[in-house]
């Protein structure tokens, strides 16, 4: 089995652990085990390396391996973690700001993914976040199209009852409640 060239590796990390963080930070909330899930999917990688061949191998070996750690993770019975108390949190002092704004639609959203079972947020995060195509999922998850649809409409439907409707009478207030509460 051919090992990985050391420079050729620190390269690879270097371009890729960026979004495969923010994508596993998507699966599971947390950015401490985003990290802990890049670091896994990396060294498996490193140990299947001479069996990934090709550019586009490696991109989906690394996302494969990270949404499996993803839902091993979820699936430990015996694992806790603390999850941190969002009553504690202050208010921003630029809440105005569109910045600040942005960062709160995103939590929300997150907490919402957070929700979902790790089966849908999966098929959520690749379709949506990492824009692949039903058929794409579907070989990364190793599942069929039609398990892939029928989450898909899952998870959406689940995230419509989890997130306002703006356009709707009284929306806006709601995720301006749901906001504050986070």
């Amino acid at each position: 089995m051919r090992r990985p060239d050391d420079g050729e590796f620190t390269k690879l990390v270097a371009a890729r652990s960026l979004a495969l963080r923010r994508m596993a930070y998507l699966m599971c909330g947390d950015w401490t085990q985003a990290e802990d899930l890049v670091q896994i999917a990396f060294i498996k990688l490193h140990a299947a390396w001479g069996r990934v061949r090709s550019e586009q191998g490696v991109d989906a070996y690394l996302r494969t391996t990270l949404l499996r750690a993803c839902i091993d993770e979820k699936r430990r019975a015996h694992w806790r973690r603390e999850q941190p108390s969002s009553d504690a949190m202050p208010d921003p002092a630029a809440a105005h700001d569109s910045a600040v704004a942005r960062v709160s639609d995103r939590d929300v959203v997150v907490a919402a993914l957070r929700r979902l079972p790790p089966g849908q947020r999966a098929v959520l995060v690749l379709r949506f976040f990492d824009d692949q195509d039903i058929q794409a999922t579907a070989r990364l998850l190793g599942v069929s199209t039609g398990t892939v649809k029928s989450q898909t409409a899952r998870g959406l439907a689940a995230m419509r009852s989890i997130l306002p409707d703006p356009a709707r009478p009284g929306g806006e207030e709601l995720l301006t409640a749901k906001k504050e509460q986070s």
